[in-house]
């Protein structure tokens, strides 16, 4: 492929109950009862993959791993352009 040349990305599903919606509006509300600031921790966490800016509170360290990072990337991206 041309660096000219748009690249096509594989849109997926999440075939789990829980999908990155569900996960992020969790892992915000434990963090935000944690006392954190919800969005730069989510946001380090995407940027590094290093779970510890997500709370053990409420078991949202480990929601946030069920999914990937892209994925939580895709439903911010699509939660802010629904918006417009």
């Amino acid at each position: 492929m041309k660096n000219s040349e748009t690249q096509k990305v594989n849109d997926h599903e999440r075939p789990n109950s829980e999908n990155a919606h569900d996960i992020l509006s969790k892992v915000y509300l434990a963090l935000r009862e944690k006392g954190y600031n919800p969005i730069t921790q989510i946001v380090g966490y995407i940027l590094s993959g290093d779970p510890t800016y997500i709370t053990g509170h409420r078991n949202a360290r480990g929601l946030i791993a069920r999914i990937e990072r892209d994925e939580l990337l895709e439903e911010i991206v699509r939660s802010f352009l629904s918006d417009m």
